[in-house]
């Protein structure tokens, strides 16, 4: 039986409006609902905007403009061939907001969305009024300790993106099998994957998200050593005030 036509998940109708929106040289597909003080929900792989599509409604009803956006190279977003390292990924997200005439907001961010979150509030501090990094260390931590402890072989699956075409093979064979097995995998119930696995199977296969979804990876590996992961890393180390929430 095939998938459900790409487009048909990432435009899933709703209490919420659809937008695209141009920020940082490129365009974003953005979901959003209510009004009052602004919620920026970020996603990680291997989702979209869909995985909010609770907490759209819920922050809706207790007061909030909720804002769910397709990360560069996912969903409805599009899919360049650069821009897939943190402080990219902080000026797209702080060029949506502003785009959207939103003058500061809240940031909440799974997997690589916390990830951005994390470089936002240094990067772009002026626009962000507190952080919930769910599922992602802050980038310094998770450098320091990997350094302490050598145990390169914990990154799992990231060490395996690292190789050109077979990852982007792997996750589109078998109409996106893959994205269903790392669900399961990381999930601490399957109830949930059972309904939704063929949701985000679906939307992997608009191309190339693939190939750009797994530039974050390569990106985080990669950069582990060069000037530019160097230069983020040293940025990272500058201390700020903001709330956050860290959510493992």
């Amino acid at each position: 039986m095939p998938l459900i036509d790409p487009d048909r998940v990432i435009e899933a109708p709703g209490p919420w409006t659809h937008r695209q929106v141009s920020a940082n040289g490129a365009r974003f597909h953005v979901v959003e609902i209510g009004e009052g003080p602004a919620v920026l929900l970020m996603h990680g792989f291997p989702m979209f905007w869909w995985t909010w599509r609770h907490q759209l409604t819920a922050l809706a009803d207790a007061g909030y403009r909720a804002i769910a956006m397709d990360l560069r190279g996912y969903g409805g977003s599009d899919h360049p061939p650069h821009g897939y390292d943190p402080a990219t990924q902080a000026a797209d997200a702080a060029g949506v907001l502003r785009s959207l005439g939103v003058p500061s907001a809240y940031v909440i961010g799974h997997g690589w969305g916390a990830f951005g979150a994390w470089a936002m509030a240094v990067l772009e501090a002026d626009i962000v009024r507190g952080i919930v990094p769910i599922s992602m260390p802050h980038p310094r931590a998770m450098r320091s300790n990997l350094l302490r402890s050598g145990q390169w072989t914990t990154l799992g699956y990231m060490l395996n993106f690292q190789m050109p075409l077979l990852p982007e093979r792997s996750l589109r064979r078998q109409d996106g099998h893959r994205i269903e097995e790392l669900l399961r995998r990381w999930s601490a119930s399957a109830d949930w994957v059972d309904s939704q696995a063929e949701i985000y199977r679906s939307a992997f296969m608009r191309w190339p998200t693939a190939h750009t979804s797994i530039e974050y990876h390569r990106w985080a590996v990669r950069s582990f050593w060069r000037s530019d992961g160097l230069r983020f890393m040293s940025t990272m180390s500058e201390t700020i005030e903001t709330d956050v929430l860290h959510i493992h």
